[in-house]
């Protein structure tokens, strides 16, 4: 564990590791040379050349009457990093908690990464990446407050300590850091700091309330969506049925009629198409308006995609030879005692987060200010500057607090940004000054793309009578998440996108022969939250499932023989799950069935034990017992609240209806209305058991996801005798 302020570099990410992240950054710098000024990669050095991101005082400010706040360098959209960094920095603070804030920052180069060293709040990396970062940044404030308090009593830093936000001293002397906080500013910034053992915590590692849970659970929190600016106008965009297309014909008239409409705009949109921009003083005016619009769209020079058929596309390429990402030594099938075989559809889904997307773009005579949830503030003001003309300097992204994102919120085109950019020059163009928000319905945000890409799976599996895999070929064919984005050159080797096959074959030492389609498709796509585990551990968990009850094997001991002396981490989250559910000793009720998988992903192990019964072909779950290691944890209640909010996301992908599909080009779904996900009715009993753990922190935004689908299916298989193959489940 780190204890002074060596560099970042030395703090043991693996060479490779950093070369692929400094090799990313400079492909973001250029594909998108506007946003090199807001990026820079991260290595400490001396107090007098620190980053930005090292120094205070972009991080902590300090009022007269002691109330401390805390900027976050991610975007804050319900993963709690709004409490968990300001917990960290105040811990080497020593800051008095109750007086303790947090606000969310801009596209300023202090707010970047410190290890991938541009802004982005992605891959549950916030905790992993910053716990360090947060930690030096308190330290310093400390120093700086203690010897601003030893220069007023002349006294030697060393006879002084500090305490809930007071600086003490011999002889009774001691001042608040608000009437220390201005001088402290005047301080040095030292660059070598010493931070404090693990064991005289008292704020990391305790259940804490959220910093924005009173406004949130009030109703007086703000999104993006909610902004007002003086004078500010509303957009919403009529867009093209089919993904693409562009308008062959339009007449506006009856919506410029619309009483508080003030323009109707043609603008360009994402991929390529066109669309109709209606400009009003309100978000009603300007739905009605967008309602009174004609237009017709030529889709002839687009691809329709139809759901059916892409199925039959990828069951004819899913028998191809093609690239591959592991092709083991192994046995010929055919010598196998045992054999499977397995297909596994996936359909496509949508991130339909609570708050659609929206953008707020105000311009000024020389610059603009945009207000956004964005995971990429730095990209997204890149792009910003290249629609607006703009130098990156000019223009200033303020983080909104955003209602979920799961990925949507991350887009390498900024495809919400620079619409929102596009429609407020356009207004301009038109003669209106004006900020202008432009806002996506429900029907917008699930219609109107990016999508988790559907994938299919196919399996050929030989084992023995001790459930010894013997062979695996396995087939995967659906998009690349990576196709067209800046990791595309550094990331996708041989032809496969890595995020569609994480969690094949990890942690179990499987001979298997891996190959990768991934088709072309008119489908735009995005990662969705766990990326790739979303699939690949709902086929490697059921699958081993399936081998232990062919060969009469528990699950678990399984599992546990799998890992053989390997693999600690997964084995105490497996233990500790299996011990907490009461998995063996306890008798369940009658009709119900235990499933149990896990997963790693984003460095965190996830184990769930679950009960759950079927009745007249509807899966129904009962009961979920969590063993989770993610290391150090900083607050247990952020982690609990993760993983009952992923498992419940994973639960929607088993529930009838939750899917995206296609007919002659257009998403068949608008709304929750014909998009499933998880209601209060359908939520088990949660009980969520994190193992107790010393080294570095890894993220938990996304690890509770992948394994709560197969561990349902598995118990649903050990129910009906017949294993789930596809999601959502289709038990009749």
């Amino acid at each position: 564990m780190l204890e002074r302020g060596q560099s970042k570099v030395a703090r043991g990410l693996p060479r490779r590791s950093f070369l692929k992240l400094t090799g990313a950054l400079g492909l973001t710098i250029g594909v998108f040379p506007h946003v090199a000024p807001a990026q820079s990669t991260h290595a400490a050095g001396t107090a007098r050349n620190l980053e930005p991101m090292d120094k205070p005082a972009a991080f902590v400010q300090i009022a007269p009457n002691g109330e401390v706040t805390v900027t976050v360098n991610r975007l804050e959209f319900g993963q709690g990093v709004h409490t968990a960094l300001p917990m960290i920095l105040a811990e080497e603070l020593d800051a008095d908690w109750t007086l303790v804030r947090g606000r969310l920052g801009t596209n300023d180069a202090a707010y970047a990464d410190p290890v991938f060293g541009i802004h982005i709040t992605s891959g549950s990396s916030t905790i992993k990446n910053s716990f360090m970062q947060y930690r030096e940044l308190g330290a310093r404030a400390r120093a700086m407050l203690v010897g601003a308090a030893a220069a007023r009593w002349n006294m030697n830093v060393s006879t002084l300590h500090t305490k809930g936000g007071m600086v003490l001293g011999p002889d009774g002397h001691k001042l608040g850091y608000g009437d220390l906080a201005d001088a402290a500013m005047e301080q040095p910034v030292p660059s070598l700091v010493k931070l404090k053992d693990p064991k005289d915590f008292r704020i990391i590692g305790r259940p804490t309330g959220r910093l924005d849970a009173r406004a949130k659970t009030s109703g007086q929190q703000d999104f993006g969506i909610d902004l007002r600016r003086p004078g500010q106008m509303t957009a919403v965009v009529a867009r093209p049925p089919v993904f693409g297309a562009r308008i062959a014909s339009l007449d506006d008239s009856a919506a410029r009629n619309v009483k508080g409409v003030k323009a109707v705009l043609r603008v360009p949109l994402d991929r390529g198409a066109e669309g109709v921009a209606v400009i009003a003083d309100g978000y009603w005016q300007a739905s009605q308006g967008r309602n009174a619009v004609k237009v017709e769209w030529d889709t002839s020079i687009v691809e329709k995609v139809d759901s059916e058929q892409q199925l039959a596309q990828y069951r004819e390429m899913a028998a191809r030879p093609g690239p591959r990402q592991f092709d083991s030594d192994m046995a010929p099938l055919e010598m196998a005692p045992l054999k499977l075989e397995a297909e596994f559809v996936f359909p496509y889904l949508a991130h339909a987060a609570m708050e659609p997307l929206n953008c707020t773009v105000a311009l000024a005579e020389r610059g603009a200010e945009l207000w956004v949830g964005s995971q990429s503030a730095g990209l997204d003001a890149g792009a910003a500057a290249g629609v607006l003309g703009l130098k990156p300097e000019q223009v200033v992204l303020h983080v909104q607090m955003a209602g979920g994102g799961f990925g949507r919120r991350l887009s390498s085109t900024s495809d919400t940004v620079i619409e929102a950019c596009e429609i407020a020059k356009a207004v301009r163009a038109a003669g209106l000054n004006a900020p202008v928000r432009t806002i996506w319905s429900r029907e917008d945000d699930m219609r109107g793309g990016y999508y988790r890409p559907m994938h299919l799976h196919r399996a050929r599996i030989g084992f023995d009578e001790e459930g010894n895999v013997l062979a695996w070929d396995h087939s995967i064919v659906g998009q690349s998440v990576l196709a067209g984005s800046v990791f595309e050159q550094v990331e996708v080797k041989n032809g496969i996108d890595p995020t569609a096959t994480e969690g094949m074959r990890n942690p179990y030492p499987l001979p298997m022969r891996l190959t990768v389609h991934h088709p072309k498709i008119n489908v735009p796509v995005l990662w969705w939250r766990s990326v790739g585990s979303t699939h690949t551990a709902f086929v490697m968990e059921t699958l081993l499932d399936e081998i232990a009850r062919t060969t009469d094997q528990d699950p678990v001991a399984y599992r546990m023989r799998l890992f053989g002396d390997q693999h600690t981490r997964h084995r105490d989250a497996l233990q500790l799950a299996v011990d907490k559910s009461g998995y063996g000793k306890t008798q369940i009720p009658e009709g119900r069935a235990w499933g149990v998988a896990m997963h790693e992903s984003f460095s965190s192990v996830v184990a769930y034990v679950v009960e759950a019964s079927a009745t007249d072909g509807q899966p129904v779950l009962h009961r979920v017992t969590a063993g989770v290691h993610c290391n150090l944890v900083v607050n247990p209640r952020t982690v609990e609240a993760q993983v009952q909010g992923a498992a419940v996301m994973g639960l929607s992908m088993c529930l009838a209806g939750s899917a995206i599909t296609l007919k002659d080009g257009v998403v068949e779904q608008s709304n929750f209305s014909e998009y499933a996900v998880a209601r209060l009715t359908d939520v088990p009993e949660f009980n969520i058991h994190i193992v107790p753990s010393a080294e570095p922190p890894t993220g938990m935004g996304e690890p509770g996801l992948p394994p709560l689908a197969p561990a349902f299916a598995n118990a649903i298989a050990r129910l009906t005798g017949k294993p789930v193959r596809q999601l959502p489940f289709n038990l009749k």
